[in-house]
């Protein structure tokens, strides 16, 4: 994608952070102020004042739930769309209560970036050695353990605290203090008053000491996610369409659907499937209308091979050669943990080194048996050793036992099979997996592999 098209195809992006920090305000905005609100909407969250002036609500405009408007604060993921005469946005906004926080890894997994909110009111912003809120650094670090791209600290409710250039300067100070120790890269630290619109469309020159654009022109600059269309060709086959014998639709009787992970998909390509281990021509491509064309990583596309195979959603078609893994037959899962581990393309493995995020009620405990899901591929799993747990306060890694619901920590993970699994630094697409309780079937962690 070149750099113009990346600089304005859409762009979808979260707000996170700390509860009540503004962001479902800040989202409110930006619709306002873009008007992207139609005028029943907007009269539906105004407030009718005994002065007679009117005041919007603005966080009621993305907290769309019930529960959510009775109690005031956001719990699930609300998406917004919205344009400027230069760009379009899709925007989540994300919870900031620690219970939600599994809602908030969901949505950062998709987004091309991130903007946390920090209230300036909330820290002792007269202190130049203040501390940031646990949920600030949480979130940021969730955001770049999943390569969300771009990050942009947003610090908000400038406008409620005596000295606006004071607090500025001294919780960008502690931000940046953080980002350095984690190794994180901000794209910006901007000013801002969401409830008032200081900084978040256009700029106030001179608020809080700070002479730099506002948050939505940066945001009009920043690039998307490039597509992994440099990577050799992972296809994870989602949906098997079937064709009677006689149709002229494709060569074969039978296309694999899904969506390209990682390379570039073209008719003549040699494939290994996995895990099964037979190789095969792709005979032809079709893209999302069902045209013959070459499809690239991030869309959608259907197979034909040149040979009829027992393919099934889950299986992987890859470019690279592997060596078939071997199927798990009728083995006791208890004692899977010393069979070797099986070579397949993107060097297919059963034991994985991964940090994680750990979404459950129950907590992480050693020797447990999940559900993994990488791709459209269910395999079952169990945490071998927790190696370490990230304190959120001090930013260490410390010993632990087991990882509490909302824990970040580093475990290894062994697998009933192989799975063409990838370092998530290298590829995000299938560096990542899920844990799912086999009992609750609840989410129970965001995984990312180490390697």
């Amino acid at each position: 994608m070149s750099q113009t098209t990346q600089a304005t195809a859409a762009l979808r992006f979260i707000t996170c952070g700390s509860v009540d920090d503004g962001k479902s305000t800040l989202i409110g905005r930006l619709l306002v102020d873009s008007k992207s609100v139609l005028q029943d909407q907007l009269a539906g969250v105004t407030r009718h004042g005994g002065t007679g002036t009117d005041e919007v609500d603005l966080a009621q405009l993305t907290d769309g739930l019930a529960a959510e408007r009775e109690q005031g604060i956001t719990i699930d993921v609300a998406w917004r769309y919205f344009a400027t005469a230069s760009r379009k946005f899709i925007i989540g906004d994300a919870p900031g209560h620690e219970q939600y926080t599994r809602n908030m890894v969901t949505a950062a997994s998709n987004a091309d970036a991130a903007v946390v909110l920090v209230d300036a009111t909330k820290l002792d912003w007269q202190n130049p050695n203040l501390q940031l809120l646990p949920q600030t650094k949480r979130h940021s670090l969730l955001v770049h353990l999943l390569r969300v791209p771009s990050l942009i600290f947003a610090v908000n409710k400038l406008d409620a605290v005596a000295d606006a250039a004071l607090a500025f300067a001294n919780i960008r100070a502690a931000l940046l203090r953080f980002a350095e120790a984690e190794g994180l890269s901000p794209a910006a630290v901007v000013p801002m008053s969401a409830l008032k619109g200081y900084n978040v469309v256009e700029p106030v020159a001179g608020f809080a000491g700070y002479q730099g654009p506002a948050l939505l022109p940066l945001l009009e600059s920043l690039p998307v996610t490039p597509a992994e269309t440099t990577l050799p060709l992972a296809f994870p086959v989602q949906w098997v369409e079937k064709f009677p014998a006689s149709s002229d639709t494709s060569k074969s009787r039978r296309v694999f659907w899904g969506r390209v992970a990682t390379g570039n998909l073209m008719a003549g390509q040699q494939v290994r499937i996995f895990p099964g281990g037979q190789q095969a021509t792709i005979a032809q491509v079709l893209n999302h209308v069902r045209q013959p064309a070459s499809v690239a990583a991030g869309l959608s596309a259907g197979i034909a091979l040149d040979r009829e195979l027992d393919i099934s959603r889950g299986d992987w078609l890859l470019a690279l050669p592997a060596t078939q893994a071997p199927q798990a037959g009728d083995a006791d899962f208890d004692d899977f943990d010393d069979a070797p581990a099986s070579q397949a393309a993107w060097t297919a493995q059963r034991e994985l080194t991964a940090t994680i995020a750990w979404m459950d009620d129950e907590p992480a405990v050693v020797g447990r048996v999940y559900w993994a899901l990488h791709g459209h591929r269910w395999v079952k799993t169990k945490i071998r050793r927790i190696v370490s747990q990230l304190d959120i306060q001090t930013l260490q890694r410390q010993q632990a036992g087991s990882l509490a619901p909302n824990a970040i920590g580093t475990v290894e993970l062994v697998l009933q099979e192989a799975i063409p699994a990838a370092p998530y630094a290298h590829s995000r697409t299938l560096g990542r997996l899920i844990l799912v309780d086999t009992a609750s079937h609840k989410t129970a962690a965001a995984v990312l592999v180490d390697g």
